[in-house]
């Protein structure tokens, strides 16, 4: 099977409220709040022959797809990262690294070339994000506690990863518990094994916002190799892992940042990071692209607490 065309869509959870903040403090404005790909920033960032490809999306095509609602405390590491952009306030997704470390993509937390976001918000222990539940904790963060990997280029989303240092620590509880890393020394690559993937993007093709409430999909991990019948090795190489869109499951817009976890005797362990997916929508069959954790380890380990 040939490679099919690639039209990059970054699954910026991200969301530009014209040029003004949804934040006050730890309150939130969800009003405000507006995906990224609505934006002509977004599109003036990528390569020329990838905007044509704007004209090719219909409405609101961005979601967990076929995606089902957790149960308060499911996935007690999932975060909403809401990062202050200079024309807006950016939704994407993270995971609780440590007490006092978020990780998540760098294009959530970059608006461009040189240039972080202006701090933000990490919301964890939600299960309804709309309302200020009993369990959640809101903590800011600011730029300096912002580490971005040195190789990111959000051309081609190369290197697309970065950790959060929050302005306090989380104080753990049975809905927010830190999320488990492979080992160092395990080198597998997942392949047909079974991911699991979280967070508040839109959850139909109808919806206009982000999931009022988590949701989570699964499918099969592909090779990399079955990987390349669909994506460019411009976009998909050693440090991606790809998850099967084949039955319509899929995360998308909203989903940016957060984790692809996989079961182990131990309990769940993070394997990826959502990253990005095709220009025409999700769930197409179009696998979606996700940052390979064993890949990044060291680095990880290098700018945490982890």
């Amino acid at each position: 099977m040939a490679t099919k065309l690639c039209a990059l869509i970054l699954l910026l959870g991200g969301a530009l409220a014209n040029g003004q903040s949804a934040l006050n403090g730890t309150d939130v404005d969800w009003t405000k709040v507006r995906f990224l790909d609505e934006f002509d920033e977004y599109w003036a960032r990528l390569p020329e022959e990838l905007q044509q490809f704007r004209s090719t999306i219909s409405g609101p095509a961005s979601r967990i797809s076929s995606g089902l609602i957790a149960v308060p405390g499911q996935f007690p590491y999932q975060v909403i990262l809401l990062s202050e952009f200079t024309v807006g306030t950016v939704f994407c997704g993270g995971t609780v690294l440590t007490n006092s470390f978020i990780l998540t993509t760098a294009h959530c937390v970059t608006e461009s070339v040189g240039l972080k976001a202006n701090g933000g918000l990490a919301i964890m222990g939600a299960y309804d994000r709309i309302i200020v539940e009993p369990a959640q904790q809101r903590i800011r963060y600011n730029t300096a506690g912002i580490t971005i990997h040195p190789g990111y280029s959000y051309v081609n989303l190369r290197n697309d990863i970065a950790t959060v240092l929050l302005n306090t620590p989380i104080t753990y509880s049975a809905r927010i518990q830190p999320v488990r890393l492979p080992d160092p020394t395990d080198q597998r690559t997942f392949a047909t094994v079974q991911g699991t993937v979280t967070g508040f993007g839109r959850s139909s093709t109808v919806s206009t916002t982000m999931s009022r409430y988590l949701r989570y999909t699964f499918d099969d991990i592909l090779s990399n190799s079955e990987c390349s019948l669909y994506w460019s090795p411009v976009y998909v190489d050693a440090q991606n892992v790809c998850l099967n869109a084949g039955n319509g499951r899929s995360p998308c817009i909203g989903d940016s940042g957060g984790p692809l976890l996989v079961d182990s005797a131990l309990g769940p362990i993070q394997v990826g990071i959502v990253s990005f997916g095709e220009a025409v929508g999700c769930a197409v069959n179009y696998p979606s692209i996700f940052v390979r954790i064993t890949h990044f380890l060291p680095w990880i380990l290098d700018n945490s607490d982890y």
